[in-house]
């Protein structure tokens, strides 16, 4: 009976989506508004993340009862009222069912307002329809798989060199990387590859071949004094998220627990990791994470990503950025109702937040490799940065068209910034046009103002009526 009622209420009000140029001088204005169930943040803010967009500020509700009676009279847009007080009167006949509404300022890469008449209509077609909402498959959201490759999963010790060692292993064995993204982080390292059988360019299915690719590459994954197991897997079947999937990898190999600054071969200077916060808001039973860090494309699809995944629910929230910097806030419930109720708690989500943030964090210089694909290019490329003393922090690995188009965050092995003369000789050996240096994020700019007009979604709220009730819990930086 639940379910025909939840599907009686969906049908009363399907997902609306509305994107407007006007709201804002500066950014396109994307309100979505449906019946709220589990996970529907983070597909919408995957439709937009999938989109290469950058979300500059964002508002939610999913508990409407509460954001009319009180945090109607915060400084909240008033387009972001306004929808939110239509889905309340379209929903207050039912109470058993709670709405998500949702405003976000999105720009292109390039700092513009989306003006694609063909992005707007898939942002609009995606987020309205029924499949967008969709429940995900178990463990996984987004893309769907091809039979044209086969998809492997990869975890391990990260060191310099790991991953030329693995791009000479599946060169060896015949097979060609397709696709792939790797990360590191806190001394482990994760990727998802998809590969195809060189001389067939189809996927590979044997077991007996499937059998030694894993045996070998997990002999490479293990380091000499490796404490947790090498895995090598092929990814689940069913629709899978290569990025969504990433975390997952991470987060099930625990690369959250914390490892000493000096095992990571650099000192990190503290002013520059994200400092999270967890407050209890006793009146409304919710717990509320506060996250300072700087900004960076994708960074709330990898806090939703990870909130979503560890079981817990925003009923509310506020993302803005400025000029080097991104505030988020929070008010989160585990999916049982309950707040975060212990220590080991607490800390648990304060370490996997600083970790999904840290995970993509564009350690080093940023290099693009341009060029015609062909069989063993990334073995090869990889090779010239391992001889050249480069360590790879993070990969980005497509073709397209015949084309091979990489993205390199690289270090030099103790972590420290490459020096120019190292560039320039790897430039040569590779092709000037072909390797070009796209940033250097070790070049940190200057810091912003401490003073700053950017404050928490409801701070001036509580901070009138209720913030005796807010207990501060513990914070981390």
């Amino acid at each position: 009976m639940d379910d025909e009622y939840a599907k009686l209420i969906r049908r009363m009000n399907p997902p609306r989506v509305v994107v407007d140029n006007d709201a804002c001088e500066d950014a396109t204005v994307i309100q979505v508004d449906s019946v709220n169930k589990h996970g529907i943040l983070l597909e919408v803010v995957q439709v937009l993340m999938d989109l290469d967009l950058v979300i500059t500020k964002a508002y939610i509700s999913s508990d409407g009862g509460w954001f009319m009676d009180g945090i109607g009279s915060c400084l909240l847009p008033k387009s972001f009222l306004k929808i939110t007080q239509i889905s309340f009167l379209c929903f207050s006949s039912f109470s058993h069912f709670k709405i998500f509404s949702s405003v976000f300022n999105v720009i292109d890469r390039d700092g513009n307002k989306i003006r694609d008449k063909e992005v707007i209509n898939y942002i609009q077609k995606t987020l309205e329809s029924d499949a967008s909402f969709a429940p995900p498959l178990r463990g996984s959201v987004g893309v769907m798989p091809s039979e044209e490759h086969t998809s492997i999963e990869l975890t391990g010790t990260d060191r310099p060199g790991l991953l030329s060692e693995v791009c000479a292993v599946l060169a060896d064995l015949h097979c060609n990387v397709v696709n792939a993204e790797i990360w590191t982080h806190n001394a482990r390292a994760a990727a998802v590859v998809n590969v195809t059988d060189d001389s067939t360019g189809c996927a590979i299915e044997d077991p007996k071949r499937l059998s030694m690719i894993k045996e070998l590459l997990c002999n490479v994954l293990k380091g000499n004094n490796d404490l947790k197991t090498a895995k090598m897997t092929l990814s689940p079947p069913g629709a899978t998220h290569r990025e969504r999937r990433l975390h997952q990898i991470m987060f099930a190999d625990r690369d959250y627990e914390r490892v000493e600054r000096a095992e990571l071969g650099r000192l990190e200077d503290d002013r520059s990791r994200p400092h999270v916060t967890v407050l209890d808001c006793i009146e409304r039973d919710y717990t509320v994470i506060i996250m300072k860090s700087k900004d960076r494309p994708k960074l709330l699809f990898d806090i939703v990503c990870t909130l979503t995944d560890m079981q817990y629910i925003v009923f509310h929230g506020m993302v803005n950025t400025g000029r080097m910097e991104a505030y988020q806030e929070y008010y989160i419930r585990h999916v049982d109702g309950l707040p975060i109720g212990s220590e080991a708690e607490r800390e648990r989500v304060i370490q996997c937040l600083e970790a999904a943030i840290e995970r993509r964090a564009s350690e080093g210089l940023e290099l693009e490799l341009c060029t015609e694909d062909r069989v063993g290019l990334l073995s090869d490329i990889t090779r010239v940065f391992r001889e050249n003393s480069l360590c790879i922090k993070r990969a980005e690995i497509s073709t397209k068209g015949g084309k091979a188009k990489d993205t390199f965050y690289v270090t030099d092995v103790t972590g420290n910034p490459v020096e120019p003369k190292t560039i320039e000789s790897i430039r040569r050996q590779i092709g000037q046009t072909t390797l070009q240096v796209k940033r250097n994020s070790s070049l940190s700019p200057k810091p912003p103002p401490k003073e700053t007009t950017m404050g928490f979604l409801f701070g001036n709220f509580f901070k009138a009526r209720t913030f005796q009730n807010f207990k501060l819990i513990r914070s981390y930086s």
